[in-house]
């Protein structure tokens, strides 16, 4: 049997759960910017058949499929060249490069060693947090699927149901272990997240007429009640008031746009929801003093 008790020590836990965040956040970059685009070519053939479109000619999709998320390689956007295993280095080949394509010398976007760098810092903090264990390859489960939702959400304004599902149905099925809420506690807090927003949504609509919200936001907290009971929904939902308050805020002001300008709360939701997940225990007792809550 394999001796695993060195990885008890966070010395060494922290960092290479960090250098494992660095791996995975390289490849939540090509979910983040491939899944959207498959999913489009998906709903596009979907409706054609529906509509019956080149169904009786048996004609092919005009349009290719993207690259897939796994087997096609990266390249670069712009001469698409397509990237060495030097220039695929997380956060490494960037700073080696100085943000430029080797080939074209083309910009490359922040959003590559942002994503990386954001998800080694995450995925150290869920170590930090829960030391060697279950709990922590779910933590690390959950704080992928929402940096990858949240990205695509901030690009696209969109939230697939191909991450807030799964990551609900996740949150359920530990539950039955369980290793953070007991199965009841997950179901209504499940409920409790989705419908939360789902009435907010239709009362927003009946009074103004308009959408002031997604059907994937509704999905996303319910994942988070599904991982953290319905108890801990308010404090997630009050801090992603406040995140998107003050990040929109700025966001809004430095494109020069004004408030009717929509901005996508999927990133608001998942911030505060991972915030509450990794330091819950040490904001609790804040949030217990400031409404009243303590002993």
């Amino acid at each position: 049997m394999i001796d695993l008790d060195w990885l008890h020590e966070p010395a060494l836990l922290i960092p290479l759960t960090a250098l494992l965040g660095l791996l995975v956040g390289s490849f939540l970059n090509v979910v983040i910017l491939r899944l959207p685009r498959r999913l489009e070519h998906d709903w596009r053939g979907e409706a054609r058949e529906l509509l019956g479109m080149d169904v009786a000619l048996n004609e092919p999709l005009p349009e290719a499929a993207p690259p897939d998320l796994v087997f096609t390689g990266s390249h670069c956007p712009k001469c698409k060249h397509a990237l060495s295993a030097l220039d695929n280095i997380p956060l490494l080949s960037w700073l080696a490069l100085r943000g430029r394509c080797r080939y074209c010398k083309t910009p490359i976007s922040w959003q590559y060693p942002l994503v990386e760098l954001l998800t080694a810092l995450a995925s150290a903090a869920v170590a930090w947090k829960f030391g060697f264990g279950w709990p922590l390859a779910a933590g690390l489960v959950f704080t992928w699927i929402l940096i990858a939702a949240s990205g695509i959400d901030a690009r696209m304004q969109l939230l697939p149901d191909q991450l807030t599902l799964p990551l609900l149905w996740l949150g359920l099925t530990i539950a039955l272990v369980p290793l953070f809420v007991t199965p009841s506690t997950a179901i209504m807090g499940a409920a409790i997240g989705y419908l939360s927003l789902w009435s907010v949504f239709w009362l927003f609509k009946l009074a103004t007429g308009k959408e002031g919200m997604g059907y994937g936001d509704f999905k996303l907290l319910g994942a988070l009640g599904a991982w953290m009971g319905a108890m801990n929904l308010l404090p997630i939902i009050l801090l992603s008031s406040l995140i998107g308050a003050l990040v929109g805020g700025i966001a809004l002001a430095l494109r020069g746009q004004d408030r009717s300008t929509p901005i996508p709360f999927g990133p608001f939701i998942a911030t505060a929801g991972w915030t509450w997940f990794v330091f819950g225990d040490r904001l609790g007792v804040f949030y217990a003093g400031l409404f009243g809550l303590g002993g």
